[in-house]
């Protein structure tokens, strides 16, 4: 048994501190053994932690994390911490703090409340957000109608959509949330696919199903080809039947195919992914870049183990000359107890 700091955001803003980022976090925990403990690590791993709100009285959450290494297969038991982070915990000043200089603004669509409350004030100083949108909450369309960018769970947009296929709801969402750049969703094994709105002054004049583009794009796959790869279509208009036209790209991005033996555990992959996405905005890398090297930073979390390491620019060049290390430089994810930290939110500078 083994505890240690983790969540979402935790591990998102984790990630990208190893990559060379200065995430900075707003969140709330209790002054109690888990969250020290919580405190020192992200400390220790760069994540400025000015803006985190220490309750006197209450209990940090957290929860077990039981891995089977047999089949691969992680198990969660959550315990929600309380007092949870209120409005009323943030000051102006604190906010206006927490905000100054950011790049993005990064939301892992937990205590939707407040985030919405923190959202607003993100939008009305016009710095970008990022949300995973992991699945429908209360209160998660109030973050996501502001949101630039959005990374979902694969069922999130059918589920949040209600359209009968992945290409149509990506084109619905686009759609119905103007503010929206790009929405990747991610897929496991399968990759990922992301689509990108683009606002050119000469629309694309041809128009073609969105479904028919996704399995063109899928057929270009080169199963002799192990490293992911991102396959790219023109721009172009995208139809959805019944739902509508949008103009923009559409990206297929693989995933590493990983022989069942070698993988020690998934645990904050997908967090990984998101920190690896955020740090390619901030670069402003584009698709074709950012997705592959995202799969790569990914494809080390679920390789790694506490006692070998692996540096940044391994990872870079390629993730599976750091065999079993750990990813970006020693953040460790093979957890059978974990401290999970509900994280508000996670801002670059």
């Amino acid at each position: 048994m083994k505890m240690q700091g983790g969540g979402d955001a935790a591990n998102t803003l984790t990630c990208t501190s190893r990559l060379g980022l200065n995430p900075r976090l707003i969140s709330k925990i209790a002054d109690d053994m888990p969250g020290s403990s919580i405190l020192r690590e992200l400390e220790a791993d760069g994540v400025d932690t000015s803006a985190l709100v220490v309750a006197k009285e209450g209990v940090t959450p957290f929860s077990y994390v039981i891995v089977d290494q047999k089949t691969n297969t992680r198990t969660c038991i959550f315990t929600p911490g309380h007092p949870p982070l209120q409005p009323d915990d943030l000051s102006p000043s604190n906010l206006e703090d927490a905000m100054r200089g950011a790049s993005v603004v990064y939301f892992d669509g937990r205590l939707t409340y407040t985030a919405a409350f923190v959202a607003r004030e993100a939008a009305r100083r016009n710095i970008p957000i990022l949300l995973d949108a992991e699945r429908k909450r209360e209160g998660l369309d109030d973050i996501l109608f502001l949101a630039r960018y959005a990374v979902c769970a694969a069922k999130f947009p059918q589920a949040w959509t209600e359209a009968p296929t992945m290409g149509s709801a990506l084109v619905s969402m686009l759609l119905r949330l103007p503010k929206l750049k790009f929405v990747i969703v991610t897929l496991g094994a399968m990759g990922c696919i992301m689509l990108e709105r683009i606002d050119t002054e000469r629309p694309p004049t041809e128009e073609v199903d969105v479904d028919s583009l996704l399995r063109s794009l899928e057929q270009r796959k080169d199963s002799t080809v192990t490293t992911p790869i991102c396959i790219t279509s023109e721009a172009i208009n995208m139809r959805a039947e019944g739902i509508g036209t949008v103009k923009g790209k559409l990206f297929l991005g693989t995933a590493e195919k990983i022989p069942p033996a070698e993988l020690v555990d998934t645990t904050g992959a997908g967090d990984a992914f998101i920190g690896a996405v955020l740090y390619g905005l901030c670069a402003e890398m584009p698709p074709e870049k950012m997705l592959p090297f995202a799969a790569k930073v990914l494809l080390a979390v679920e390789l790694s183990e506490p006692e070998l390491g692996c540096h940044i620019e391994q990872i870079r060049a390629s993730p599976r000359s750091c065999k079993m290390g750990e990813y970006i430089t020693r953040l460790n994810t093979l957890l059978t107890f974990l401290v999970e930290l509900e994280s508000l939110m996670v801002k670059f500078v």
